[in-house]
């Protein structure tokens, strides 16, 4: 009987450690996701005949704008070499600004 509760109480504190680390992953998801961004971008791109435009929000000004030209290219293009194509248009519309 000893024995079962030695293997009680390791489980238990398995539990309490695995509780902990469950805790430290949602309070990261939880600060990244309230994150405050320096930039946003806004643009619109025309491909084959469609417009879409997008706002993005981001830390840096070049990544801001690369990622609001992806999200757009991304409802634009299908597959590699359209999307390759669409990455490479100009946009119609680009506005970017500090958010501090």
């Amino acid at each position: 009987m000893a024995r079962r509760i030695q293997g009680s109480k390791r489980w238990r504190a398995s539990g309490w450690i695995l509780a902990a680390a469950l805790l430290v992953f949602m309070a990261g998801v939880i600060y990244r996701s309230l994150y405050i961004a320096g930039y946003r971008c806004s643009v619109c791109i025309d491909f084959r005949g469609h417009t879409v435009c997008t706002a993005v929000d981001g830390p840096t000004e070049q990544e801001t704008r690369s990622s609001a030209i992806n999200n757009a290219c991304a409802q634009l293009a299908s597959g590699v070499a359209d999307s390759l194509a669409c990455e490479r248009t100009r946009p119609t519309r680009l506005d970017c600004t500090a958010m501090n």
